[in-house]
């Protein structure tokens, strides 16, 4: 596995697989910038890694990924903080920042909180970040998605679930989401002659606190017993780490990894009309149409 000083900024890097990724990756010798959206914990995740590695390269970002001027102001900071330390590229994004909510909840912007932070974050952030990543000799975008995207299908007609919103159905579709992104992201990179590579991670059920952070009753209580059953989150990172620095997955031409193995994912998934017209719509919430 290769590991020679990769530039990585993981979103979602304060607790469970976030965190545990970027311990492994700056165990490993990368320079990570964390993002998370707490300052207070931000500064914790930072003082834990250089605890347990002492010259670690590492640096935290805070912001709330649920707005989408957050989201430009974090590209913005990354670029300056890489300048900083003396970089002008990016090996690998990690866009790992997942949310659950009981309740509908609107965002700043007016999209739904899990569709928001779970699938316009990563698709604007990678959008802002691709300048940087076409610079490095093998440019990496990774997403953690779910094998909840199966048996899903987009609510075109109500895709922020306004009218009848389900915390699980939400969730599902911002997964399967994550896989689209992925699909349309590789089949443009491609026809754009860029060497860029996307994957959707699959982590399979771990045992995080991601389900308890804005959950109440009956949702939260399948959690909890669910979780319980999950493996601990070192487990997916290492699945992480894997994509972010070894180069086999490139050459495989796979998209969906679970266990450091490539996996089919959903039919539904791979459809490029499907692909399309939720890049189109990610496009013009975002407001990147023609820019």
């Amino acid at each position: 596995m290769e590991n020679a000083d990769k530039t990585i900024v993981i979103t979602g890097a304060t607790s469970g697989i976030g965190l545990a990724a970027a311990k492994e990756l700056v165990l490993k010798g990368s320079y990570v910038i964390g993002t998370g959206r707490s300052e207070e914990r931000c500064r914790s995740a930072e003082q834990e890694i250089i605890g347990i590695c002492p010259g670690a390269k590492i640096s935290y970002l805070a912001a709330d990924l649920s707005s989408l001027s957050e989201v430009r102001r974090l590209a913005a900071g990354i670029r300056e903080t890489l300048a900083k330390d003396g970089f002008s590229h990016l090996d690998v994004l990690i866009n790992n920042a997942g949310t659950v909510s009981s309740w509908y909840v609107s965002t700043v912007d007016g999209f739904e909180l899990q569709f928001a932070v779970n699938h316009l974050a990563p698709f604007l952030l990678t959008h802002e970040l691709l300048p940087l990543l076409g610079r490095s000799q093998a440019g990496t975008v990774i997403c953690t998605s779910s094998g909840s995207h199966y048996r899903t299908r987009l609510r075109w007609n109500d895709i922020m679930l306004r009218k009848h919103y389900n915390t699980l159905l939400a969730y599902k579709q911002t997964k399967l989401a994550n896989v689209l992104f992925v699909t349309e992201l590789n089949r443009r990179l491609a026809a754009a002659g860029s060497s860029i590579k996307a994957f959707a991670l699959d982590p399979g059920l771990v045992n995080t606190d991601i389900g308890f952070k804005g959950t109440l009753g009956i949702a939260r209580i399948v959690w909890q017993f669910r979780s319980k059953g999950g493996t601990p989150p070192e487990i997916p990172a290492r699945s992480m780490a894997y994509l972010a620095l070894d180069p086999v997955p490139r050459s495989t031409g796979k998209i969906y990894w679970k266990d450091c193995r490539p996996k089919e994912p959903s039919a539904y998934s791979q459809r490029p009309d499907i692909a399309k017209r939720l890049w189109e719509l990610s496009e013009r919430m975002c407001g990147i149409v023609g820019r």
